[in-house]
């Protein structure tokens, strides 16, 4: 009993001595297949090797966090950040739709520049219109009236690059329909069933990262080039459990952004600090793919739409993240099976 507690304490401990590098490298890996080769298709690693120890620890720990940030945002403290966030995102807010658009501006002309992608650096096409399409987006951005249609023409290309490389594939990238719902709706001035357009595209960014973070565990070994290449990434962790850990952090921010105001704030800083820190590392691919979210994850910054956080929020948040965290492994594995047959692991007994 004792040896089993020891084992379990030296987990902890190495969990809690990752999470550092995890948190500034998470992302430099979230889009992993702009970088190093990946199959799609390859089976994942079964659930028995995920669900372990160190997964454990660092979920407690990420669940102990947002807890707390919950408890921290009806005190006295927390009001006076919210204020401070308010006072110090003034300008931005005032001029989210500008800052979208012209950040979707810059993605759309430097996609015709690099030609021969569709919306991401991955997805490659020979097809020379869908460059000068994804121009006349960018132009079509200039005027406030004309951005419905840019709009519809993301979600155009989302359909088309999931006509060429399957369903699965794009379910990384469901924030490409909150930002074309973000510009039909404020283009058109429409709150459909009382949602704003930055709820819709916080959502859908929030899912994308959360999905994206079960990827990192059932495909760790994609990214094994690219931390050989860059070992100081890890800060000391074996590779193994440095992509656990950016995993929880990753899906712990991304669940955090639906979550309550000063916690999703919060985590939209977080979030776009470690995407403009991944920019320096990698460059310029790096800097066109993020930016479009990077300019959603400053928008949600920005937002000062409050709701009463209550002890209410804090009991149930690990129930919440429980449920979205059983579910995203869920729908992952079982998605994964459905489309590419194999069986869903979970203590090496076949399930499907």
């Amino acid at each position: 009993m004792r040896a089993r507690q020891g084992i379990m304490h030296r987990s902890g401990r190495a969990a809690l001595l990752s999470l550092p590098a995890a948190l500034f490298a998470t992302e430099a890996s979230a889009h992993v297949k702009w970088f190093c080769a990946f199959d799609v298709a390859g089976q994942p690693r079964g659930l028995e090797q995920v669900l372990c120890a160190d997964f454990e620890w660092l979920v407690g720990l990420s669940v102990l966090c947002l807890m707390l940030g919950c408890l921290a945002e009806g005190t006295p403290l927390g009001t006076a950040l919210l204020n401070a966030l308010d006072r110090v995102t003034s300008r931005v807010r005032a001029d989210t739709e500008l800052l979208v658009r012209a950040t979707l501006g810059f993605f759309f002309v430097s996609l015709w520049s690099m030609g021969g992608i569709i919306l991401t650096p991955e997805l490659k096409t020979d097809v020379a219109w869908i460059s000068w399409f994804q121009l006349g987006l960018a132009m079509l951005l200039v005027w406030r009236r004309t951005t419905p249609l840019v709009g519809f023409g993301i979600v155009f290309l989302f359909a088309y690059a999931t006509a060429q490389y399957g369903t699965f594939h794009l379910a990384d990238y469901p924030v490409f329909l909150g930002v074309a719902a973000y510009l039909i709706l404020t283009g058109l001035g429409a709150t459909p069933f009382g949602l704003r357009p930055i709820d819709v595209v916080r959502w859908a960014a929030a899912i994308t990262l959360m999905w994206a973070s079960v990827e990192k565990w059932a495909y760790p070994d994609w990214t094994a080039p690219l931390l050989a290449a860059k070992p100081e990434m890890t800060m000391g962790a074996s590779p193994e459990l440095f992509m656990k850990a950016a995993g929880v952090i990753e899906f712990t921010l991304a669940f955090a952004l639906v979550w309550t105001p000063l916690v999703r704030r919060m985590s939209a800083i977080i979030l776009a600090g470690i995407f403009v820190s991944a920019v320096f590392e990698f460059g310029k691919v790096d800097a066109i793919g993020h930016s479009g979210i990077i300019a959603v994850l400053v928008a949600i910054a920005a937002d000062d739409a409050r709701t009463l956080a209550t002890r209410r929020h804090v009991v149930l948040a690990p129930a919440y993240y429980g449920a979205a965290l059983a579910g995203f492994l869920a729908l992952y594995y079982v998605g994964h099976a459905l489309l590419f047959g194999g069986p869903v692991s979970l203590t090496g007994v076949p399930v499907i």
